[in-house]
């Protein structure tokens, strides 16, 4: 049977030879021409993939990759290699392993919870040095000033006039490191450089501030017997008839602040007058007035209420004897009662009269700080 032209060519070409002119067209033939159909999907199933990604570097990267049990990624290379070659140039990345990967979790756990800390934290607190004094020594000064007796300066001249004695011998040096076992004496009495207490006083009236007088009925220390078992002082004094808020403490640094006139530790006082005051004469406080020790000013003054002018409230920081009622009596005013109802940021909230309270930490950072306003 004879054929044409256009029958002897197959795939269709023969009209592609007539479209160019009689030159041929090659013939591409595809993969399920040659082979078959089912047999490249089944041969498909069973390849690798047709492309790896390969390292720009000579060799292949997946060898200098360390043997075990590590993970590879879907293009073949193992914890991620392969692609940091490529970002960074051809130039391998090692591969840094876990501890948990490599001696298991269990493991790592077991040797965290024996290891020790690396870094012990370390408390520049004076109080948490307090708590270092009961095993370790301290300096002679301060053990002197922890009993109460004073402050670290007013120590350091003790120690120089030479009435602070340490196991029976006089200590005139400073610097001394003594320790919760010597025997510490001044004045012959043994010191103690016990725990810092800070106890706050609601005095009622007729009861004396100092702690031994054998002329009075009742002392502030008679109320304070089951406080601490501390030997405390009063910051400051209050008059027999005078009640409100007394702080007492052991701690001579924080008194000789508190009571130092420099400081300004603000005192706030309820006077209850016998007769009504004008407004010239509270303005005249408060520009100051001259007595017998010196001149002396209110820092505020006011009435209490509008419609009660024998009731005045008034702030000063002096801490001189019976200054409030000396400023009203020099012009011509008496003074019926008077309570201090504030001290040094302190108030009489929560403390009913003749009760007492141990201070906040809180309320104890805020007094060494200086934040008593």
């Amino acid at each position: 049977m004879k054929t044409g032209r256009y029958n002897k060519n197959k795939s269709g070409h023969g009209r592609d030879e007539n479209r160019r002119g009689g030159k041929s067209a090659p013939v591409i033939k595809r993969r399920s021409e040659l082979e078959g159909k089912d047999k490249f999907k089944e041969e498909d199933k069973s390849d690798k993939p047709h492309f790896e990604k390969k390292s720009f570097r000579k060799g292949d990267a997946d060898k200098s990759a360390p043997t075990g049990n590590v993970r590879s990624n879907k293009y073949g290379s193992k914890a991620g290699v392969g692609r940091e070659e490529n970002r960074r140039g051809g130039k391998p990345v090692p591969t840094i392993k876990r501890r948990s990967q490599q001696e298991g979790k269990d493991e790592f756990k077991e040797a965290r919870a024996s290891e020790k800390p690396r870094f012990e934290k370390k408390s520049s607190k004076k109080g948490d040095a307090d708590k270092s004094i009961q095993t370790g020594s301290m300096r002679l000064n301060r053990y002197v000033s922890n009993a109460g007796v004073c402050s670290r300066r007013d120590a350091d001249e003790l120690i120089k006039k030479g009435e602070i004695t340490v196991n029976g011998k006089v200590v005139t040096e400073m610097g001394t490191q003594v320790s919760m076992q010597d025997d510490v004496r001044y004045q012959n009495e043994r010191l103690n450089a016990e725990k810092k207490v800070y106890i706050l006083l609601n005095k009622p009236k007729d009861v004396v501030t100092t702690l031994d007088d054998p002329h009075a009925k009742i002392t502030v220390i008679d109320i304070l017997k089951e406080a601490c078992p501390q030997r405390i002082y009063p910051v400051g004094r209050l008059d027999k008839a005078t009640t409100g808020l007394i702080l007492f403490t052991n701690d001579g640094d924080l008194a000789k602040k508190l009571t130092h006139p420099k400081h300004k530790a603000k005192k706030i006082y309820h006077v209850f007058l016998d007769k009504p005051i004008i407004a010239r004469h509270l303005d005249q406080l408060a520009q100051g007035v001259s007595l017998e020790d010196g001149d002396i000013h209110a820092d505020a003054i006011s009435y209490v209420e509008k419609d009660d002018k024998t009731q005045v409230g008034v702030e000063i920081h002096s801490g001189r004897n019976r200054i409030v009622r000396r400023m009203f009596e020099h012009l011509g005013y008496n003074v019926i009662k008077l309570d201090r109802v504030f001290f040094a940021g302190l108030t009489k909230q929560g403390i009913p009269r003749g009760k007492y309270r141990e201070l906040t930490p809180k309320e104890i950072t805020r007094l060494k700080s200086g934040f008593w306003s």
